[in-house]
């Protein structure tokens, strides 16, 4: 998927199309992880999915011509975007707030 993306960026770049790939930088919790990661314990290990869609929507408000071709890791889409504490996106604790 990587060098699609970099062919894409390329490819689209004239028409103000941005092809990125995003990538967590720690686990994300979904049904998968506790399926295959041991249990529901495992929860405790990971981030919730919001910590991606935060840094996606950070990504996609960026100027395409400029933000096209790009390997982001959310943490540091974040930080860029002045976010420094990421324990909301504790699985756990994000799951506890109503």
């Amino acid at each position: 998927m990587s060098l699609c993306a970099l062919g894409w960026a390329e490819e689209f770049r004239p028409d103000g199309i941005a092809a990125n790939c995003l990538w967590p930088a720690t686990a994300i919790y979904t049904a998968a992880m506790e399926m295959l990661g041991g249990g529901s314990g495992i929860k405790d290990q990971c981030r919730s999915p919001d910590i991606m869609s935060d840094a996606a929507y950070a990504i996609l408000t960026r100027d395409s011509h400029k933000a096209t071709g790009y390997f982001y890791i959310d943490e540091a889409v974040l930080k860029e975007e002045g976010i420094t504490d990421f324990s909301p996106y504790s699985y756990n604790k994000c799951m506890s707030v109503s």
